[in-house]
């Protein structure tokens, strides 16, 4: 974290200072504020920059513009009072100073024009609510009334006022102060965490769409669990993701316990993220056990069961997107094959490593058999390191020998020789179960071979299914 004292070197940029200079020629004080100051003083990366005017900030945005030149557009949203442009690349936005008030069923405020504490007193947190002064004459001036400054140097989560109300007034904010405290590693302050709490069932105002938007913000974040865990303890996930915090908790039988499939799954999380970037494979690994609620059984010869959870799990995945808005897409399907395999790469280290077996997981998960594997590792959390081992170095073995199939049998994408078509042409069928049962044959069969990709032994395998139920090709039914 910088000193205070260099924030005028890090704000001694172009686009700072022309700002200052449109603001400047209306007379109007104008700040850069918010996240941008924040991140400043962290010293991270901004992609985009907020300036608050004492004044209407359309006006300094347009002013700005004529200062650069015909072409630069500005974005006008009257409703709103601001405007948005693209300066050199980076994305500003201008608005006025205001205040607020809120009414009860709603998060979307009744806004007045206000004072620049005003303004900054109406925002989320400390750490959000500093304005660093843009005008000449005080170019480069930090204002900070709520300590926000002292609160990024203790790594704290804090509202500038009554959390109570800010929480009631816009329940998003509660989901925010969890997403910063993952995104930042801070903690929430004592006060304000229980404020969340208190005002968790306020968050059934907020859409589906923005809760989406958070989740997916924490789940980018370098360490996903910390977001999770304080879901959890706050009372939110249940009302957000209930299929999720149903995994939380163990239940005893006969002294026999079952592990926390809650803290398993944040760890496997953990350890995707570590390795990956790609957040719908960081998702994949949150929904990997969620249908372990719905399949736990006791059995008396082995205990705690969760027989084909994956499988429930996976079909559980099209009606848990839509309840939370997620993406009806490629993204969904993707989720919801790696949560349907995410079983059999274990198998495979727990059995002997047969060609077949291997060449059906290539197959069924195709491109995305790499970022199975990582799912599966990321899946090994026992606590005897022997066992992790043992499994690891098994894994090894397992991909070896993907390898080699792959690059002697072209496994990804595979498809049969002989495809639906040429069975229904062959034996004259209209689509119907007879077809696929053929197709599943010839596919098992030709896996299981040493010559997945050969013609002729794909066309017997087809007849001789065929005769097996009683069909006939056509040609030889018209002969006889």
């Amino acid at each position: 974290m910088i000193d205070v004292s260099e924030i005028i070197h890090k704000v001694d940029k172009p686009v700072f200072h022309a700002v200052g200079k449109a603001a400047d020629s209306l007379s109007r004080e104008c700040y850069a504020v918010g996240g941008i100051v924040r991140d400043i003083l962290l010293e991270r990366h901004s992609k985009d920059i907020d300036f608050l005017t004492v004044g209407s900030g359309i006006e300094v945005a347009r002013e700005l513009a004529a200062s650069i030149g015909p072409k630069v557009k500005v974005n006008v949203f009257k409703n709103f009072g601001t405007a948005q442009m693209v300066y050199k690349g980076i994305d500003l936005e201008f608005v006025g100073a205001r205040r607020e008030s809120y009414s009860p069923d709603s998060r979307k405020p009744m806004v007045e024009d206000g004072t620049l504490d005003d303004d900054l007193l109406r925002r989320d947190f400390t750490i959000n609510a500093m304005a660093i002064c843009v005008n000449a004459d005080r170019f480069g001036e930090l204002v900070d009334k709520f300590d926000g400054l002292s609160d990024l140097k203790k790594g704290i989560i804090r509202t500038p006022t009554d959390p109570d109300i800010t929480f009631s007034d816009d329940p998003l904010r509660m989901l925010r102060a969890i997403r910063f405290a993952t995104q930042l590693k801070f903690s929430i302050d004592f006060a304000t965490f229980e404020a969340i709490k208190r005002n968790a069932n306020r968050i059934k105002i907020i859409s589906k769409e923005r809760i989406y938007s958070e989740l997916t913000k924490i789940m980018q974040s370098p360490k996903p669990s910390i977001g999770w865990s304080l879901l959890l303890d706050s009372g939110l996930l249940k009302l957000i993701f209930p299929q999720f915090e149903s995994l939380h908790g163990v239940e005893s039988h006969n002294g026999r316990a079952h592990k926390d499939n809650f803290y398993h799954t944040l760890q496997v999380v953990d350890s995707v993220a570590a390795v990956s970037d790609n957040v719908w494979l960081r998702w994949a690994a949150l929904f990997h056990d969620i249908g372990k609620p719905a399949t736990k059984r006791w059995d008396d010869a082995i205990g705690w069961t969760f027989h084909n959870h994956n499988f429930i799990g996976a079909k559980m995945i099209p009606s848990i997107f839509r309840a939370m808005k997620f993406p009806l897409d490629d993204k969904m399907k993707y989720v919801q094959k790696l949560v349907e395999l995410h079983m059999r790469p274990i198998a495979l280290v727990e059995e002997t490593v047969t060609d077949s077996a291997v060449r059906r997981l290539l197959v069924d998960a195709g491109d995305d058999i790499n970022d199975l594997m990582i799912l599966c590792r990321a899946d090994i959390t026992s606590k005897n390191s022997e066992k992790v081992k043992r499994y690891l170095a098994n894994y090894d073995e397992v991909c070896r020998k993907m390898e080699d199939l792959e690059q002697r049998d072209a496994l990804r994408n595979w498809q049969p020789p002989v495809d639906g078509t040429t069975i229904m042409k062959t034996f004259g069928l209209a689509q119907s179960p007879m077809v696929g049962i053929i197709k599943t044959y010839v596919r098992e069969m030709l896996l299981a071979s040493d010559n997945p990709n050969d013609p002729q032994i794909a066309l017997k395998l087809m007849y001789e299914k065929g005769a097996e139920l009683g069909l006939k090709p056509v040609d030889q039914t018209e002969t006889n």
